[in-house]
């Protein structure tokens, strides 16, 4: 499953247009708890979308079968007036939650039992796309937990639901006019189940992954993500192979931090060799198995939780992960669950026990952080590396503990009437600051 920002649209009028429908059937909505049917500025909205769905070639009887549907005001990331937006796991849990080393066990076992039932259709796999099978198997566990974990939504609906209420409205419209062309083009049901993004079968593609990654792992002439597993597993390795996957690369090693280097550090837009990292004090983990051959390979330095839990130099395959979903627990927890299936060990240092940050706060840090000019990207609640590195700068020209993690500043911030500003602080944006 992916998580991306919204597109935009090529039509500023027609965006605002859509925003003012779904606010107006927001008020209509918010008294309703489950699916409900929306009022008449959703017919006006299915009437716009027709247009688009005509032109590319959907017929009139499938796309009233599929959009003249209860909206589901139980799913995450929809906007309406008066009730807060439900974030997504993976921006909403600690790290220490989202990688639980007894989930990642439990994975690990049943992923090294599937990497001997699949092992012929893996080396096939890896042979054709460069991928190894403990990453895919990997991918396959995290994501629906080897296909044990029930799919919960029908597609159609949810993305109805997305592209009208959603916080990200025209990426999930695409997605909907991408999900009606598979329809009548008989790759997947009408009535076809996933999670609530739209994302299906075993390793959860949205339809858009779908029309470019899909491919025939059993060879028998048509794809098919929900009941193939050599089908969903090809297309993984597909899609990893398509967003740059380095065949025979370390993904990231977890690294012991010292006390020179800050967790500043740690930011995409930083890039060193392996070596060059060394030569500044930082030292891989027991067990990480560096070889020469890899002092030269270009990594980030990343720090989810701060210095509050493992430390890692992350090379281009971290990278690929976080193009398959954008967030550097899932990547972490995807590398990590394929260390552990092809018999990695454990993270050396233990996360520590935090408490709970909720987006409302971190969108005010966020807000501050943007005023004193160390902060350039979306105020939206999220504690990505970039506000994590905003955060661990502000604390550092305030003279404060610097650890690139927002509880201190939350709970000073909270009780204050303004935050302390930097001795240097500029008001306003600052366009060199990472987003």
């Amino acid at each position: 499953m992916r998580i991306i920002g919204d597109k935009g649209s090529t039509n500023g009028i027609r965006r605002r247009r859509r925003g003012t429908l779904a606010c107006a059937a927001g008020v209509f909505l918010l008294m309703f708890g489950g699916p409900v049917r929306a009022d008449a500025n959703f017919d006006k909205w299915r009437e716009e979308l027709w247009l688009e769905a005509k032109s590319r070639g959907i017929d009139r009887r499938l796309f009233d079968e599929a959009t003249n549907v209860p909206l589901d005001l139980t799913l995450s990331d929809l906007v309406i007036p008066g009730r807060p937006v439900k974030e997504q796991a993976e921006f909403q849990r600690l790290p220490s939650e989202y990688i639980s080393q007894q989930q990642i066990s439990q994975l690990a076992r049943k992923g090294r039992q599937h990497l001997a039932t699949y092992g012929k259709l893996l080396r096939s796999v890896e042979a054709k796309y460069g991928v190894p099978g403990n990453v895919v198997i990997a991918i396959w566990g995290r994501e629906t937990d080897y296909g044990a974990e029930q799919q919960r939504h029908y597609v159609i609906p949810s993305l109805v639901t997305l592209a009208y209420l959603g916080k990200r409205k025209d990426m999930f419209r695409e997605e909907l006019l991408i999900a009606l062309e598979l329809v009548r083009e008989g790759a997947i049901s009408i009535n076809a189940m996933g999670s609530w993004t739209g994302a299906m079968g075993h390793t959860q593609f949205e339809p858009s992954d779908f029309r470019k990654f899909a491919a025939d792992g059993d060879g028998d002439g048509k794809i098919d993500l929900e009941n193939s597993i050599p089908d969903a597993l090809a297309s993984a390795a597909k899609q990893l192979q398509d967003y740059g996957w380095k065949k025979s690369k370390r993904w990231a090693i977890e690294v012991r931090l010292p006390a020179e280097v800050s967790c500043v550090e740690s930011s995409p837009e930083i890039k060193r060799t392996l070596g060059e990292w060394l030569e500044l004090g930082l030292l891989p983990a027991p067990n990480m198995g560096v070889s020469f051959d890899m002092l030269e390979d270009q990594a980030t330095l990343v720090l989810p939780a701060g210095i509050y839990g493992p430390a890692f130099l992350a090379f281009e395959n971290f990278q690929v992960f976080r193009r398959y979903n954008q967030s550097d627990v899932y990547a972490i927890f995807v590398g990590h669950l394929a260390d552990r299936i092809a018999g990695g060990p454990v993270f050396e240092k233990a996360w520590a026990k935090l408490p709970p940050i909720n987006n409302r706060e971190i969108a005010e840090i966020q807000r501050m952080l943007r005023d004193f000019a160390l902060y350039a990207g979306s105020v939206d609640g999220r504690l990505g590396p970039a506000t994590r590195r905003a955060i661990g700068q502000y604390q550092q020209s305030t003279g404060q503990k610097v650890d690139c993690w927002p509880g201190a500043i939350a709970r000073r911030y909270g009780n204050s009437t303004a935050a302390q500003a930097p001795p240097s602080a500029k008001r306003g944006p600052n366009p060199s600051a990472p987003k």
